[in-house]
């Protein structure tokens, strides 16, 4: 599905319709010309509307409550209405017949604000021009209490972006009384999604993660007109806690929930769906547009440290990370090391070089019996990786304190954790921030990301292996099988390319990273390896060619990124060649053809709001030459009617777009080659 013009199409011309919430009758709306929620507040409130407003169409066929909580064994609604007679449909006639919930909670006041920060981010690596916190409006709405829990306040928080169609919500609860109160379990949202929207709604939450999911799709009990003879169509969309959360709380305090963020598709179009979401991240998180050209040096010895910097800064490279096996120690307190890895850094800096390293956060990972996860199973230290440390004992406490204290005294600027919290519980009731097995993800999921908040607020790079995009990660895999990287170098590089056309769906090119073994890594020997390098460039090339190419910066791990003259020249080409075009390989890819190692395989960059609009890479891995007729899609760039068309850096021709935005252009490639087309 397009639009009749791409003038008024958001993800082609910047969307400048403020979000607003407007009152009419006992009706709120909250919209930003793209979607648009609508709340009653009498009998309670309750969302009766959820509207993609480009294509007109509802996502909701039913009201549900806004939130759902058991407290101390008992079991809650958050507003919401009753006795709809069919859920199959919504009839707006129905709904000043439908009743209040006696022991829910009820409707009392509602107020607007703005978005604010949800974490620190420095902008030291990023040219994006994205606000933030990003423009919008928050709706605060406060419910009163059943009788048999008066001391108990809940707030349901919404917050519409400008621009686009996506919305996030997340529950505030405070504990008014005098005893403490145990929140068991926690439903955040409850949509009762109709059949033809359901494969249109997209969500997610800044608390999935790993093997972590806090989105469910089940059945819907109270739908008794589906045609599913046992009632057992996925159309109500829960998110929730997984476990627990378990908390707690004391006399005074307040819980705020992780936060859910709702995507309502305009398409069923795979590209179009992944370009949603790829705005989203570069609206709601726009630290994932940094995008630093990076080297994993194997050693953290200083000499070998220093030839790292030397060559990166020689070639064009901007950061060295000192990777896993290297022997940097991030923990230490040693004050001899730390001036070592501070004359090491200053070193960089004056090199134009920014510099850190690896941590073993808490996974895989014994820390002795008193601070290491407890298997629920069977009582004894253990967890999804054979053992870590929990990060909600005093242990993780120690460790958040010593690399901090490190960073802080050498100043280096990126950290790369592996195995950060993943979704392990912890049975022991004897660590110090959780009570038991119900909270044990929910704290040390907290421990983890206060970590990394503290880590945006020095201006910290975070390489992650987990989805913490949304509470101030920079990367994780783009597509990434270690064991991949131990094939003969020919294999590599293709599934390499597969993994970054299929990775780029979802990511933008900066939001993931790839991976380059100079030397060995987990075995393959001389096959699989690129040193010496001058021995094996065609290939190493090929590494960078698409690395560069698709705008996706790999980890080059190794003692050097090159041994020759000729070897250097190679890597300053293509890292030349980023910095020359990386305002366009930094943007969205269309993805026009996978690689299969069989014929060309293409991917497309576009930004219509940038010249060029457009780059088009686009390989040949077989044996022989091989001539096509490529067809570009240039919906996306903005263009309508021609286009200016060079390849390399050749003189221009101009070509006609046809009706559906496509271009089609003859090409020759050489066999084993690369090549590229400029679109202005």
């Amino acid at each position: 599905m397009h639009y009749t013009s791409q003038q008024n199409d958001w993800l082609v011309q910047p969307n400048t319709q403020p979000a607003t919430v407007q009152e009419t009758d006992n009706q709120l709306i909250l919209g930003n010309g793209l979607i648009q929620r609508t709340f009653v507040t009498a009998p309670n409130f309750a969302t009766v509307d959820y509207t993609n407003q480009i294509t007109e169409t509802s996502f909701l066929r039913g009201i549900k409550p806004e939130a759902i909580l058991t407290i101390d064994g008992e079991v809650y609604e958050v507003g919401g209405l009753k006795e709809q007679p069919d859920y199959a449909y919504l009839d707006d006639e129905w709904i000043a017949d439908l009743t209040s919930d006696e022991n829910a909670f009820q409707f009392r006041e509602w107020t607007t604000g703005k978005p604010e920060i949800r974490y620190p981010w420095k902008k030291r690596r990023t040219t994006t021009s994205s606000p933030y916190p990003p423009e919008g409006v928050t709706l605060a709405v406060a419910f009163s209490p059943p009788p048999s829990i008066d001391s108990l306040q809940v707030c349901v928080h919404y917050e519409l972006y400008q621009g686009i169609p996506v919305l996030s919500k997340w529950i505030s609860i405070q504990n008014e009384g005098q005893k403490q109160i145990e929140l068991d379990t926690l439903s955040c949202e409850i949509l009762a999604v109709n059949e033809q929207e359901k494969h249109r709604l997209h969500v997610e939450s800044d608390y999935a993660f790993s093997r972590m999911e806090t989105t469910q799709w089940g059945p819907d009990e109270e739908y008794l007109t589906q045609v599913d003879y046992r009632y057992q169509m996925p159309l109500l969309m829960t998110s929730h806690y997984p476990l627990g959360p378990g908390v707690l709380l004391q006399p005074g305090e307040t819980f705020t929930s992780f936060r859910t963020f709702e995507i309502l598709h305009d398409s069923d179009e795979r590209e179009r769906k992944g370009l949603a979401r790829r705005k989203m991240f570069r609206t709601v998180a726009p630290q994932v547009t940094e995008n630093p050209i990076l080297m994993h040096v194997r050693s953290a010895e200083p000499e070998a440290v220093r030839l790292a910097i030397d060559q990166c800064a020689d070639v064009g490279f901007e950061m060295v990370i000192m990777t896993f096996g290297s022997g940097y120690n991030i923990e230490s307190e040693d004050p001899e090391y730390i001036a070592t890895m501070k004359e090491l850094a200053d070193y960089a800096h004056n090199k134009g070089i920014q510099l850190g390293g690896y941590t073993l956060m808490c996974a895989s990972r014994g820390v002795g019996e008193e601070f290491n996860c407890i298997d629920p199973e069977t009582g004894k230290p253990g967890s999804r990786f054979g053992q870590s440390a929990c990060l909600a004992s005093s242990w993780g406490d120690g460790y958040s304190k010593r690399v901090l204290n490190f960073m802080d005294a050498t100043g280096m600027d990126i950290i790369e954790t592996d195995g950060p919290y993943h979704g392990d519980v912890c049975a022991s009731t004897k660590h110090k921030h959780h009570n038991g097995l119900e909270d044990s993800q929910l704290r040390q999921w907290e421990a983890c990301v206060n970590f990394y908040h503290e880590c945006r607020k020095r201006g910290i790079y975070i390489n992650s292996p987990d989805r913490y995009y949304l509470n101030g990660s920079n990367k994780c895999g783009m597509g990434y099988r270690e064991t991949n990287f131990s094939l003969p170098r020919e294999r590599q590089i293709l599934i390499a390319r597969q993994n970054i056309y299929d990775g780029t769906y979802e990511k933008t090119p900066s939001m993931g990273w790839m991976f380059v073994p100079l030397v060995e890594y987990h075995g393959g020997g001389q096959a699989a390896t690129f040193e010496p390098l001058c021995e094996h460039l065609d290939d190493y090339e090929s590494h960078l060619a698409q690395n560069f190419g698709s705008g996706v910066i790999a980890c080059y791990r190794g003692p050097r990124l090159f041994d020759t003259e000729e070897t250097r020249v190679v890597v300053k080409k293509w890292v030349d060649f980023f910095k020359k075009y990386r305002e366009i390989l930094e943007s969205d890819i269309i993805h026009l053809r996978r690689p299969d190692g069989r014929s060309i395989d293409c991917i497309l960059h576009v930004n219509p709001q940038i010249s060029p609009c457009a780059l088009a890479m686009l390989y040949n891995p077989t044996q022989k030459e091989l001539e096509s007729i490529l067809k570009l899609s240039l919906y996306y760039t903005g263009l309508n009617e021609t286009a200016n068309i060079r390849e390399k850096e050749g003189k221009p021709k101009q070509y006609k777009i046809d009706r559906n935005y496509n271009v089609e252009i003859p090409i020759t490639m050489e066999a084993k080659s690369v090549s590229y087309l400029v679109i202005e």
